[in-house]
């Protein structure tokens, strides 16, 4: 019959992938383009993320909501805190005393164990320790009402969730991680001291001394204001894996690991960008002069 398809040219029975032509396999262009495209929506989600969060800021949450965050966020990380500040001064103190005293100049071991402690490892530690405990409990908190679908309800009673859930648990972040942190500074120095003085011999004038003359006030503020950018980084980075997260209990579990690997190379990344740019800073101020 007229407009009948020959035999020939039909499938026969054959199944469809068959038929149809085969797909070249993926190359090393296709799989650069295809992380190259996913970086990019990637960030475009997290800076309107971001966006969205700058806007509900003014609207500070209420007391009744912002408080139980803090209290999670503040006191219950004390105890973990306070451990790992003692014992970064501790290490720091058996670390550095060798190398110290092969220079016979043991004596400055107090401006070493604190100078490190207020600029560096202070901040650098207890961000990750305080990532490892908040970050992955917000995103596993925003998570579940993801999952169980409470963030969906939130929209349809006309609330806004990035300014319900996403702004006090910021705020919190962002005010007490920097206390935290110089909370664990202050640990440090006592338990640095304590094992230089009464277990190395370290005479306790000069243990004192050489810290004063070392650890200026640049160093204390850029210290703190490290330990700001690490908490906001952190709140960000939680809020946003919880916001994202996939069905079921291995999306939420998958949300809180995602919140601490990210938190912690967020962090990494900021020490270093700040490192530079408060180097260049105190050269700026100080025309590259150490003032002790």
């Amino acid at each position: 019959m007229r407009g009948e398809v020959p035999r020939s040219n039909r499938s026969q029975g054959l199944p469809m992938s068959a038929v149809l032509p085969k797909q070249p396999a993926p190359t090393l262009i296709h799989e650069v383009g295809r992380v190259v495209i996913d970086s990019v929506v990637a960030v475009g989600d997290l800076s309107g993320f971001i966006s969205r969060l700058i806007s509900q800021l003014p609207r500070m949450p209420r007391s009744k909501v912002l408080w139980p965050i803090m209290h999670d966020v503040g006191v219950q990380s004390l105890p973990v805190i306070l451990v790992t500040g003692l014992f970064i001064g501790m290490v720091l103190a058996i670390q550095t005393y060798d190398t110290l005293h092969m220079m016979h100049v043991e004596s400055r071991l107090g401006s070493v164990i604190n100078v490190s402690l207020v600029k560096e490892l202070g901040p650098v530690l207890a961000a990750t320790m305080l990532a490892g405990r908040i970050g992955s409990r917000i995103a596993a908190e925003i998570g579940t009402m993801r999952v169980t679908e409470q963030i969906d309800a939130l929209q349809a009673l006309g609330a806004d969730p990035i300014g319900y859930l996403v702004v006090p648990r910021f705020l919190a972040c962002f005010w007490l991680i920097p206390t935290l942190t110089i909370l664990a500074d202050a640990i440090g120095m006592l338990g640095g001291w304590m094992l230089s003085v009464h277990a190395l011999g370290i005479s306790d004038h000069y243990y004192w001394l050489y810290s004063d003359g070392y650890v200026t006030a640049f160093d204390v503020l850029s210290g703190v204001a490290k330990s700001l950018s690490f908490g906001a980084a952190i709140a960000i980075v939680a809020c946003h894996r919880g916001f994202h997260c996939g069905s079921g209990a291995e999306g939420v579990g998958r949300a809180a690991t995602e919140a601490f690997v990210y938190s912690f190379i967020t962090i990494l990344v900021l020490d270093f960008l700040l490192g530079v740019a408060f180097l260049h800073l105190y050269r700026w101020l100080y025309g590259g002069v150490m003032i002790f």
